[in-house]
């Protein structure tokens, strides 16, 4: 009996303590739930719903480029990068289509794929991204979360991406592509952007801050699979596209501009061509080309410099433009002043040269212009003072920034008068001994065809911001230069010039105004070696519309009123039927070029 008792004694004790330990477990598990449910809850589910909460940012599309009748030249489209999510593709596992799954499932050319993981994503990709599958393999195949599969993929393609259901593993990044649609045209001149889309070069660079828009984004959460949870988007902010930005150039005009040049270059074996069309009455250039063929957008737009932008040269005997109206201005001469102009000049111990012998000649103010005689303007500048000489340069504009602020403009060279010698001071008066710009040289032409009134040239016509509001870029701060009978009297001038060069740069039905260059600059063996021929042109001469310069390195052909002067004819012929402008009346008040 005693045994009996010990033995249910010790059953009950056992019963007692595993009831106890039982007990104490409930009362922890118990514990532990109103902890969970009551104490960190909140805490855990606010965990929980930022591990799902997702921040993405929404793209502002950059503004476009359009030429001024609104022809898109550079606009950014939608495009994609594909990502990639090695972690997640290395577990994959493809659901096979049946009748059930078919909404849902992933097959490679109506059939179950038979293989597993990063392989299988691959196969799946391959032929929408067009990249072996071997590549996108080896790409999912890496340690990490982030794998770029494929930059620049259209809509198109993301949607069919989409269709994979590979949420979570496979998704798309919003980004914008830059298209230029004209291919070399304005090449180096629109420049391009980088990767981040910021413009680096050209015009993309100079209105980059006009163009580029405000990003956006949207935070909202998201399900296993990499989709957003609808109705859980907590904040939003739109994106701000970028503005578009119109410009003064008619694509028609630069493609044909550019279309002349090229031929030009070829007829006259020319290193290179650039050329400008500025309209007068406003400052707007209608075309700024050259010969040098850049892709926009490409590498090499991003690191060069338009050639039209960029180069400088000593523009030769068009300077006497600029000497003849000074002289005029300060009333030292009139254009009917008689010379008597031999072919060469003693002076100060320097000699100076006509650019061909002739015999002392009888040559009014006018004849010395329309000849192109160094020794001419010399003579006729003997109280034309050093300062007065700098100041009307400067006046016209040469040496001085064109306020176009174009990225790599170079402005050229003018000392100052203090610093010339006893040779330069001379050389200036037909256009040696300092430098300028394409820009520049046409602009200080276009003062003579505007009434002695110098105007800022435009490039920016117009501003379009995302609301469809547009601001044209005016400039309405003008400068004169000379008195406007001078301005009358200089075109007559060159108007003289223009028909000596009637055969080779003469425009049928209209009468023009213009003037010839030649000089020689340092070539590649550091000598005078190397000559730039340049030709100015306002058309029409008796109603001035639009101021037409070319210039050329090294062509084969002889001075620039024989080379640059048929390349201005075509163009000025192509302008006048462009935009419909009526013939010239006869030409009655030559001033007389003789004596």
């Amino acid at each position: 009996m005693k045994r009996f008792w010990r033995s249910h004694s010790s059953v009950v004790n056992r019963t007692v303590c595993v009831g106890l330990l039982l007990g104490l477990l409930a009362v922890a598990c118990f514990a532990g739930l109103v902890w969970v449910q009551f104490i960190q809850g909140t805490t855990l589910a606010q965990a929980a719903t930022q591990s799902r909460t997702l921040s993405v940012k929404v793209n502002a599309k950059r503004g476009k480029i359009l030429d001024t009748n609104g022809t898109v030249l550079a606009q950014s489209v939608e495009r994609y990068t594909i990502i990639g999510n090695p972690q997640a593709a290395q577990s994959f596992e493809p659901t096979d289509c049946t009748p059930k799954t078919e909404p849902y499932c992933q097959s490679l050319n109506g059939k179950n794929l038979t293989t597993t993981g990063a392989a299988a994503v691959a196969q799946l990709l391959s032929p929408l991204l067009g990249e072996p599958a071997t590549t996108i393999g080896g790409e999912l195949s890496a340690p990490g979360q982030y794998a770029v599969l494929k930059k620049d993929v259209t809509p198109e393609v993301k949607r069919k991406i989409d269709k994979l259901y590979l949420g979570g593993i496979v998704y798309g990044e919003l980004s914008n592509e830059r298209i230029y649609s004209n291919g070399t045209l304005m090449g180096a001149l629109l420049g391009g952007v980088d990767d981040s889309g910021k413009g680096v070069a050209g015009i993309e660079q100079l209105e980059n801050s006009t163009l580029t828009g405000t990003d956006g984004y949207e935070i909202y959460q998201q399900g296993g699979g990499g989709e957003e949870i609808p109705g859980t988007m907590t904040e939003s902010k739109d994106a701000v596209n970028g503005s578009d930005v119109t410009l003064t150039i008619d694509r028609d005009v630069q493609w044909r501009v550019e279309q002349i040049l090229e031929q030009s270059q070829e007829k006259y074996s020319a290193d290179w061509g650039i050329a400008v069309v500025q309209e007068v009455s406003t400052g707007d250039i209608v075309a700024l080309a050259d010969t040098d063929e850049i892709e926009a957008g490409s590498d090499a737009a991003k690191i060069n410099v338009a050639r039209a932008v960029s180069q400088t040269f000593e523009p030769g005997s068009i300077g006497k433009v600029f000497t003849v109206s000074g002289l005029l201005q300060e009333g030292l001469h009139k254009m009917s002043d008689k010379f008597t102009v031999p072919s060469t000049l003693e002076l100060d111990g320097q000699t100076y040269k006509d650019a061909e012998e002739h015999a002392t000649s009888q040559w009014t103010l006018a004849g010395i212009l329309q000849q192109s005689s160094n020794v001419g303007t010399i003579l006729a500048s003997s109280h034309y003072s050093d300062k007065a000489r700098y100041e009307y340069l400067t006046k016209f504009g040469i040496g001085q920034p064109t306020g176009l602020k174009l990225p790599g403009e170079s402005q050229g060279v003018l000392s100052s008068y203090k610093d010339w010698d006893g040779r330069t001071r001379n050389t200036v008066l037909f256009g040696q001994g300092y430098s300028t710009n394409i820009l520049q040289l046409t602009n200080a032409v276009a003062v003579i065809a505007n009434k002695g009134v110098r105007r800022p040239q435009t490039l920016i016509k117009a501003v379009t911001n995302a609301d469809g509001k547009t601001t044209r870029m005016e400039n309405t701060t003008s400068t004169r230069v000379v008195d406007e009978s001078v301005a009358k009297n200089v075109l007559n001038g060159m108007e003289s010039v223009a028909e000596s060069y009637q055969k080779f740069a003469g425009v049928p039905g209209y009468r023009v105004a213009s003037k010839s260059g030649t000089a020689e600059v340092v070539g590649a063996d550091g000598r005078l070696s190397s000559i730039i021929s340049d030709y100015t042109a306002i058309i029409p001469a008796d109603d001035p519309k639009f101021v037409v310069t070319v210039v050329l390195k090294n062509p084969q052909g002889g001075f620039g009123g024989l080379t640059a002067g048929p390349v201005f004819a075509q163009i000025g012929e192509f302008l006048m039927q462009k935009y419909d402008i009526p013939n010239s009346s006869p030409r009655k008040d030559a001033i007389p070029t003789e004596w």
